[in-house]
């Protein structure tokens, strides 16, 4: 396989994974009263608004070819809470939107797959994996409860108002508490198995395996 079939097959599917996920936070955010991410343009499917070029590309490429585990990271699309109707209780469903997205965007991947299989296709099979493993991953990392990740603002959402007020102090903290779990290998271990099992089953679902 060339070098250019290859970042193809890896490039189309991340672009897709964080654009759709920080779109969806945005126009969720837009449904609750907060336009800030539409008025600065950020609701939209263009790639390069999203692309933070640390995030985006040098953090996975050097995760992928050191270690073949691809993390990364979008320009996250600017969101008010206090513009929110309810901050509280609509922060949550604002915070669920992205991973959410990139669950329905596995599905789609998958889809993918099969039409692929059926048109022999080994190109779009192989990018339809990558969609489908990527989708995942950032959806299961994104729901792990660290600020600031999705996961951590279900938790702070959910949490009484003093809770929620210490759990969010850990927000400064939470990219590099995350880079530690991961270079020390605490993601791989939580991670993986979830995605290896969630993959599986849709796999095995759609016949495929």
């Amino acid at each position: 396989m060339s070098d250019i079939q290859t970042l193809l097959i890896w490039a189309i599917p991340v672009l897709f994974a964080i654009t759709v996920h920080e779109t969806a936070h945005g126009w969720t955010a837009s449904q609750f009263g907060d336009h800030t991410a539409r008025m600065m343009g950020r609701l939209t499917l263009n790639p390069i608004k999203h692309i933070d070029p640390i995030g985006t590309i040098l953090v996975p490429a050097f995760l992928f070819f050191t270690s073949g585990f691809v993390f990364g990271w979008a320009k996250p699309v600017p969101i008010n809470f206090n513009a929110l109707r309810s901050p509280k209780r609509d922060m949550l469903w604002v915070a669920i939107a992205g991973p959410a997205s990139n669950f329905i965007m596995a599905l789609l991947w998958l889809i993918l797959i099969v039409v692929a299989i059926n048109i022999n296709s080994q190109l779009l099979v192989d990018m339809g994996q990558v969609g489908v493993q990527i989708n995942l991953v950032l959806a299961v990392l994104n729901l792990l409860p660290l600020p600031p990740l999705d996961g951590g603002r279900v938790v702070s959402s959910l949490l009484p108002g003093g809770l929620s007020y210490q759990f969010n102090q850990l927000e400064p903290y939470g990219l590099y508490i995350l880079l530690a779990l991961l270079f020390i290998g605490v993601i791989n271990s939580v991670i993986f198995p979830i995605v290896v099992y969630i993959q599986t089953l849709m796999f095995s679902i759609a016949g495929i395996i």
